[in-house]
């Protein structure tokens, strides 16, 4: 513990922390900042705290301030036991909406024929369906395979990217990657499921390897170490090998989806505060739900009267 009677600190104020733990994960980041910081232990009428400068409170505060929306976690998020990763059980909405549209569809059978990715449709002006068939499968072991597989891997992404983020860039990779076979197989072919989302998802998680490695706190510039790099893509391919070129799948689709989500999760680095970013957050949110009901309400609209229920 450092000397309480150091001169540089004699004029100085006090921050609160919730304990000692923090005070010194917090002294850190101030340090790095170039702030001088001393650890000031609890007494009677006053929590573990740190001492800084009168003439750097300021400042020291709007380090703070930025540090904890930068390393910011919703209720949801929760650490992987023994990792730093986060897991995201918001994921179980994008299951129960999944689920949803499978019962829908097998009631009414008339949505799956509105919103199977067909290529004919699309060149005719069906926009929707690269987004409606990401919510459609063949039967239940098609749905369970996803489900199982997409909880997994778009909880992991939305831990990483938060879970806005994460949920629109997988739901536009998924997208991608129907739209793939439109260019390679422009005849007549249908498509329906998730994997183009969930592979969406794996390549998310490989991109965030190119993300900068921070030097000493989320507020500096980082740089790319090659072993984090190759070894987080060659994981990332490994997996995709592995679950999306399994035969008698729609391999297109999946390719399709985890190059996308490999592009967008390496622009998405750009910008790693983005997912805790409330505003940011709530964006993306919206726009992963417009992204959900905008195409179904076109496919909606184009069903026959008679077929609507």
């Amino acid at each position: 513990m450092e000397n309480w009677t150091d001169p540089l600190l004699m004029n100085s104020s006090l921050i609160p922390t919730k304990g000692e733990q923090q005070a010194m994960e917090w002294s850190l980041v101030l340090v790095s900042q170039g702030i001088e910081t001393l650890i000031a232990p609890p007494q009677q009428d006053r929590p573990w705290g740190l001492e800084v400068p009168q003439e750097d409170l300021g400042r020291a505060l709007r380090v703070l301030r930025q540090y904890k929306i930068e390393n910011r976690t919703w209720p949801w998020q929760q650490r992987m036991p023994g990792h730093q990763i986060l897991f995201d059980w918001g994921v179980l909405g994008w299951t129960a909406i999944a689920a949803l549209f499978f019962w829908l569809s097998s009631d009414v059978p008339a949505l799956k024929d509105a919103g199977i990715m067909s290529n004919q449709g699309f060149i005719h002006g069906d926009w929707w369906r690269a987004f409606t068939a990401e919510w459609l499968h063949a039967d239940l072991a098609h749905l369970g395979a996803n489900l199982v597989t997409g909880t997994l891997l778009l909880g992991l992404a939305m831990g990483l990217y938060g879970t806005g983020p994460g949920l629109l860039l997988s739901l536009l990779a998924g997208a991608a990657g129907n739209l793939l076979g439109l260019f390679h197989l422009p005849g007549l072919r249908l498509s329906l499921g998730a994997s183009g989302l969930v592979m969406g998802a794996l390549g998310l998680l490989a991109a965030h390897s190119f993300a900068p490695i921070p030097t000493s706190t989320h507020t500096e510039p980082g740089h790319f170490t090659r072993k984090s790099l190759l070894s987080g893509f060659a994981a990332g391919c490994f997996l995709f090998i592995l679950l999306g070129l399994s035969p008698g799948t729609d391999v297109l689709a999946h390719f399709g989806g985890f190059v996308s989500g490999l592009v967008l999760g390496i622009l998405a680095g750009r910008f790693p505060a983005l997912g805790q970013n409330p505003l940011a957050n709530l964006a993306c949110g919206l726009g992963f739900v417009l992204l959900v009901t905008l195409p179904w309400l076109g496919a909606f609209l184009h069903l026959p009267m008679a077929r609507r229920w």
